[in-house]
């Protein structure tokens, strides 16, 4: 079913450039211990789901990631997922320093939980 109040166009009021406020969602997504769907996420921003708005969006999240790190906060781009397996998409993975395992299955999801825990436990605390 079709949203006709959900955007196809340009992103002319910078909502996918917005690190504070997709900073916002996540860190109530990670005090209610819940993954996000890179589709919840760009609905939640007033967007369908295309590629060129979730490449945004991961751009937008490497800035989220980099100033909450800088606060000493853990990363809140774990929390963004695919719907079909709950695990992050390639960009996330590539950015892995360390670790050099499969991108999917089962030693993938214990990395991806020790994360999202991480995020879970400090918004949890806020």
């Amino acid at each position: 079913m079709e949203n006709p109040f959900l955007d196809d166009g340009p992103d002319s009021g910078n909502r996918l450039g917005d690190v504070a406020g997709i900073a916002l969602i996540l860190q109530q997504a990670a005090r209610e211990g819940r993954s996000v769907s890179y589709s919840e996420m760009l609905l939640n921003l007033g967007f369908r789901f295309t590629r060129p708005k979730m490449r945004a969006l991961c751009k937008t999240l490497d800035a989220v990631d980099r100033e909450a790190m800088a606060r000493g906060e853990p990363p809140l781009a774990p929390l963004v997922v695919r719907e079909g397996d709950r695990l992050p998409g390639q960009g996330w993975w590539v950015s892995r320093h360390d670790y050099q395992g499969p991108w999917e299955g089962s030693e993938a999801r214990v990395y991806l939980a020790e994360h999202q825990r991480k995020a879970f436990d400090y918004w949890r605390e806020r």
